[in-house]
């Protein structure tokens, strides 16, 4: 064991105080290493061609994905994509990566639970890394609820954006500013990954974008480009970082098209800009530096970098023939004149505007604002438009614009799923109403069933009012009633007027063969929402006489209804035959049990799993069967997943929760498997005791899914099943509906879901040599947290190597944590944990796990008493 040696004798030299922060050009905040991986094409041009400094925010190291290339998991696994990330990013010229240490959990698609299980500190971490890192352009994710967006993504999205605001507001988070030594700092410019809309592909990608929302501002950076460090297009650059994700089957990515004109766009929709910006249409808004335009970029004949420019209206929804103003605001840049300047609108044809534009003489850091009255026009067509203003001074013009939805004095819209209405609810409360309205509005209900469906009405006029909801439903569908008053709804208020439909005509195809069946809404004569109905698959399950023998195999009388198909491609490469992959299922019910027999066609197997590996079921061959008891659920947690891995390297099938109430070995469930040459099938048992509630026999959520790997390299190519859809794993109110006649739960068993058990490990930053050495070199603490204060930090002041060990110098203004690993040109060499009992001089060996190889240096982290931490590098004598 080595030796301590605590040397309280000698005088602890001060500690330093940390580095001034340092100026980043452009963040980017994710929620796990590989979410940039797709905007790095545009991270390396801005990077090679104009010396832009990026950095990446990842909330999440990505513990709880899966793992393609070894048996790590947990903080291992967390260490690992860590490093594939630091990888990656660098081919783009990216050198900073903040981790902020938040659990990484199963996938979900619910933004609420991933702000349940992330906790209320991380936007805090977020605005203090803005607040250090001063980055003049933000970039993140879709905050929306799309189908299939995973909700750590929305919720990455969504503190980015928060944070776009908090960082700026002296009120948020203040103690960062009077503690830490933090200033207040706005970014210029706030953009989302993506864009809602068409184009073509080469090098017209940009200018032929055409939004799905007229009024949006979308930019795209095009991938056939080339690098001039590389000798390649930066598109092919990008797919060589991507390759870097090797732990989640990246590695085998093939190649983008070598001719650039099949090459596209990354795209990004801008959400907010303090500062002036590319007019919609014009050459700058297609060029590669649309995005970085008066904020780190200054285009010919605009003003200079640095000026401010804002556009306000006193409403986002406005109505024709109502009046609202609009105000916009201008400041020189500190050291720059802007001179005499003046500010005119550009409104849709035919819509009124008073007021006048003058700012007068605009000095340097001085501003000045007019105030304009707006009134569409009567007949004014609703939907989102642009308000926009042009300012024009003597050095230069500038551009900036804002959506406003024209809409009627009430309006109405189905009522949204409880996730959407959340979203909703959120861009309200931060002051976004931009972002509203991107997710269609959409119910299921079974084919051949029925259900209740809302009209949310809305007042938005200033008075009360009364009048008549009318729903059109396309060919199949029938309503208890087509067309119902709304009486007395007082100014800004919302009533919901139901309506009970039923699909008629149980022949049409479910929404994820034949799309999704719209209808109209109309509100007092006038169309207020187009929404959609989505017919998911229904199933009755039969009693069986007898309870199944759980063998793999179909026994006579042991299920007597029909097989249900479970074929249908959701994610990945279609199956080339029935052969390929394809796949049916059966099911019945005894006394409290439900049983499932699935029958699998495969020719080829994937990868044989060791039993003990048995997880993460996507990376081979499996069956995943989803029960939500009472078909309500609103994201996994409260639902019963598990995954049946036919065959595994020791022969039987082995089974796993995942994704679930309570995730880990499948207790109380019975698996058997059997393969044969073309194929195999799983056969279960589930005692409805361990599912998370009891059933509802009249509406049971359920879902069979089959993963299919026809490699040995632990991916997965192909995904199908019964109700399929993108990301429906994660999405309960898309799986199919089964009843169970006769069945009646005991009277006893709870219909409340248990608390779910979510995983709660990830690796802490201080156990990350590459964030020790980031942190290091910054002057920055570490995960986003606070630093030491100066009162109670450590640093390590010296390292000599020795046989078979090397030996380190802390100095520490009082008792701590140490974090010691020894690196050099080929990674760790040795590590060591230190308890550091008070102020002093701490001497340690740190043991070596192998001969030290060329640059050597010691790296260490030191968590504090309060809690803050630092990081600090010596050199190995």
């Amino acid at each position: 064991m080595a030796a301590v040696a605590l040397l309280a004798v000698l005088p602890a030299p001060p500690v330093r105080a940390a580095a001034a922060p340092v100026d980043l050009d452009a963040l980017f905040v994710g929620a796990h290493p590989d979410d940039e991986a797709f905007s790095l094409s545009t991270l390396g041009q801005w990077n090679e061609d104009h010396r832009v400094r990026t950095g990446v925010v990842t909330v999440t190291r990505g513990e709880g994905g899966g793992n393609a290339v070894g048996p790590e998991e947990g903080p291992a696994l967390g260490l690992l994509r860590e490093a594939e990330e630091r990888t990656a990013v660098a081919k783009a010229g990216v050198r900073e990566v903040f981790n902020l240490d938040d659990v990484d959990f199963y996938y979900t698609v619910s933004a609420p639970l991933t702000d349940q299980v992330w906790g209320g500190d991380t936007l805090e971490k977020v605005v203090r890394v803005v607040r250090q890192t001063r980055p003049e352009v933000l970039l993140t994710m879709d905050p929306a609820p799309t189908p299939g967006n995973h909700g750590n993504h929305q919720q990455a999205a969504r503190l980015a954006v928060e944070a776009f605001y908090a960082a700026a507001d002296p009120k948020a988070f203040p103690e960062q500013l009077t503690r830490e030594g933090l200033r207040p700092f706005a970014p210029a410019r706030l953009l989302l990954g993506g864009g809602r809309g068409t184009s073509q592909t080469g090098p017209d990608c940009a200018s032929t974008f055409r939004p799905a929302n007229p009024a949006q501002n979308v930019y795209g950076v095009w991938g056939g480009r080339a690098s001039r460090s590389a000798g390649r297009t930066w598109a092919a650059v990008e797919r060589d970082a991507q390759r870097s994700y090797a732990s989640q089957g990246w590695a085998v990515f093939p190649d983008v098209p070598a001719d650039p004109a099949q090459l596209g766009c990354d795209f990004f929709t801008q959400v907010d800009s303090r500062v002036p910006f590319p007019e919609p249409g014009s050459a700058a808004a297609s060029a590669p530096t649309a995005i970085l335009d008066g904020a780190l970029t200054r285009a010919s004949g605009s003003v200079p970098t640095g000026t401010l420019l804002s556009l306000r209206t006193s409403a986002f929804d406005v109505r024709p023939g109502t009046a609202f103003t609009v105000t916009v605001g201008a400041t020189a840049p500190p050291r720059e004149a802007l001179g005499r300047s003046s500010v005119a609108l550009r409104l849709p044809a035919g819509w009124l505007v008073s007021g006048s534009g003058g700012l007068g003489r605009l000095a340097a850091g001085r501003g000045g604002s007019a105030t304009f009255t707006v009134t569409p026009p009567q007949d004014a067509a609703a939907g989102r438009v642009r308000v926009a203003a042009t300012l024009t001074t003597e050095h230069g013009r500038g551009y900036t614009d804002r959506q406003v939805e024209v809409s009627p004095a009430v309006r109405g819209g189905q009522q949204w799923l409880p996730q959407v209405a959340q979203y909703e609810k959120w861009t309200s409360e931060v002051g976004v109403p931009q972002l509203r309205g991107l997710v269609t509005p959409v119910l299921t209900l079974p084919s051949g069933g029925s259900r209740q469906v809302g009209v949310v009405v809305t007042n938005v006029s200033d008075s009360p009012r009364s009048g008549t909801v009318r729903i059109a439903l396309p060919d199949g569908f029938t309503a208890d009633r087509v067309e119902a008053p709304y009486r007395d709804l007082a100014a800004g208020a919302a009533t919901t007027v139901p309506f009970t439909v039923t699909n008629s005509d149980p022949s049409l195809k479910t929404s994820n063969q034949g799309g999704d069946y719209a209808y109209t809404i109309t509100v007092d004569g006038a169309v207020t929402g187009r929404p959609a109905l989505e017919l998911v698959p229904a199933a009755s399950i039969p009693q069986a006489a007898a309870a199944p023998h759980v063998d793999g195999a179909e026994g006579d009388g042991e299920y007597a209804g029909p097989a249900v198909d479970v074929s249908r491609l959701w994610e990945g490469t279609a199956c080339s035959s029935a052969a390929d992959c394809s796949g049916t299922a059966k099911l019945a019910w005894h006394d409290d049990t439900l049983y499932a027999l699935v029958q699998v066609k495969d020719d080829v197997l994937g990868t044989r799993l060791a039993a003990s590996d048995c997880k993460r079921h996507w990376r081979t061959d499996s069956v995943e069967l989803a029960l939500d008891p009472r078909g309500t659920s609103e994201n996994t947690s409260t639902t019963f997943k598990a995954a049946v891995l036919p065959v595994t390297a020791e022969g039987p099938a082995c089974a796993l929760r995942d994704a679930d109430n309570h995730q880990g070995p499948a207790t109380g469930m019975r698996v058997a498997s059997k393969v044969t040459d073309g194929g195999y099938a799983v056969e279960v048992a589930i005692p409805m005791e361990i599912l998370p509630g009891a059933v509802d026999p009249a509406h049971l959520g359920l879902n069979i899914l089959v993963y299919d790997s026809d490699t040995q390299d632990k991916t997965g190519q192909t995904r199908i099943g019964w109700s399929t859809w993108g990301g429906v794993q994660g999405d309960p109110y898309r799986w199919g509906v089964a009843t169970l006649p006769g069945y009646r739960p005991p009277a006893d068993r709870p219909t409340t879901p248990p608390e779910a058990v979510i995983p709660s490990t990830a690796l802490s930053s201080l156990d990350s040599p590459q964030s020790l050495e980031q942190a290091a070199r910054l002057g920055l603490p570490l995960a986003g947290g606070p630093a030491a204060k100066p009162s109670e930090s450590g640093r390590v002041v010296s390292a000599t190597g020795g046989q078979g060990g090397v030996k380190v110098t802390l100095h520490a203004n009082a008792g701590g944590e140490a974090h010691l690993f020894v690196r050099d040109a080929s990674g760790t060499a040795g590590s060591r944990v230190v308890p550091v009992p008070g102020r002093g001089s701490t001497t340690v060996t740190v043991p070596l796990t192998r001969a030290l190889a060329a640059d050597p240096v010691v790296v260490a982290g030191w968590r504090a008493p309060g809690g803050g931490t630092a990081a600090s590098q010596v050199r190995v004598r």
